[in-house]
């Protein structure tokens, strides 16, 4: 028969088990919270290892930067070291100072030279192209340029604006109202109408004679008689030849030239008129007009002035010959010697002003001498 257990045994054995159980749990979560608890332990150990690697780098650049701001003042201080004294920072100030005293005088004199010297430039300008415009007038009678040179140079003693100079503008003056209001012929025009003659010369042709018969009057007694010509017949037939009985010689008829004479006279022609071209260009009034006479008689002996072209070009010379060509120019040696007065006038009185030159040399000595001593 079998045993069974008392009721009292069976509810012992289950508190056992349960109280197994529960130290068991128990241990498990304090293993479980000791693993916790070092794992804690070894992190906050792996933080204070990289705290105290930032803590000594931060040492480290606080070591370097202390050392680069000791070597800053050292440097600092050497070169504090080297700086001047007060006393020589106030010399040097002071030389600073007369130093720029002594440049802005220097400065002040050579704008007063470079002005001195402008205007004598200028005023050597006015009187050069006085002297040019009379050379024009004198050689080239060329009243236009002169005209133009003397307005020049009226400009350039309008621009000193110097009351001294009212006497020589007023010599100008005179001198431009009188070059207005000389009589200025066209010389160029005249120059070109020539040469357009001279090439119309090339397109004259000398006027051939015409005879109403072979041999004139003495032909005609010759022609009549018999059908066989006697001896007197043959006789007036050979005289003939040699002779000419015209009864209307009034006819103004000129012999036809041959080819080597008319190109020579042509050139004669041609060659008048080129004189003449020099005369106009030069205002040479004799050589001119004597040029177109030469030419109106070499046109009158070896042309014939029924020919439209001879007649044309006989009258444009007649023309042409009255045209002036010569003038009177005025003088401008009243106004020129007036210009070389007021510049000999003005380098006068630049020479009589040796007072604002000595003052100027005294300061720039006393300059040089207070800088000298600064620097001893």
């Amino acid at each position: 028969m079998p045993l069974t257990p008392a009721p009292g045994a069976n509810k012992s054995a289950a508190r056992g088990n349960g109280l197994a159980l529960l130290a068991l749990l128990i241990a498990a979560a304090g293993a479980g919270a000791g693993g916790w608890g070092l794992w804690q332990l070894h992190g906050m150990e792996a933080r204070e290892q990289q705290q105290l690697s930032q803590l000594q780098d931060g040492r480290n650049e606080a070591l370097s930067a202390a050392q680069s701001l000791t070597q800053v003042g050292r440097t600092l201080e050497a070169r504090i070291d080297q700086l001047p004294s007060v006393d020589e920072l106030e010399s040097r100030r002071r030389l600073l100072t007369q130093l720029q005293g002594e440049q802005q005088l220097l400065n002040q004199r050579l704008e007063t030279v470079l002005g001195a010297s402008r205007q004598d430039w200028r005023l050597a300008e006015a009187e050069h192209l006085l002297r040019l415009a009379s050379l024009r007038l004198s050689a080239l009678q060329d009243i236009s340029s002169a005209t133009a040179l003397v307005q020049a140079a009226d400009e350039i003693l309008r621009e000193q604006n110097d009351p001294a100079a009212f006497a020589a503008r007023e010599q100008l003056a005179k001198s431009l109202q009188a070059l207005r209001s000389t009589l200025n012929p066209d010389r160029t025009g005249l120059f070109l109408q020539l040469g357009a003659l001279r090439e119309q010369v090339a397109q004259l042709n000398a006027q051939a004679p015409v005879f109403s018969g072979e041999g004139g009057v003495l032909s005609e007694l010759a022609s009549e008689g018999a059908a066989e010509p006697q001896w007197w017949q043959r006789a007036l037939q050979t005289l003939a030849e040699y002779f000419r009985i015209d009864f209307n010689a009034d006819r103004n008829i000129r012999p036809m030239l041959a080819g080597q004479s008319l190109t020579q006279v042509r050139l004669a022609l041609s060659l008048a008129l080129e004189q003449a071209q020099w005369g106009a260009l030069h205002g040479q009034s004799d050589v001119y007009r004597q040029a177109l006479q030469q030419a109106r008689e070499v046109l009158d002996a070896h042309f014939d002035l029924d020919n439209p072209n001879s007649r044309a070009l006989r009258a444009r010379i007649d023309e042409l010959a009255e045209q002036p060509i010569a003038v009177t120019p005025p003088d401008l040696a009243p106004t020129l010697n007036a210009v070389q007065a007021y510049i000999q006038a003005k380098q006068a009185a630049r020479l009589q002003q040796p007072s604002e030159t000595k003052p100027a040399a005294s300061a720039a000595e006393a300059a040089e001498a207070s800088s000298q001593e600064a620097l001893q």
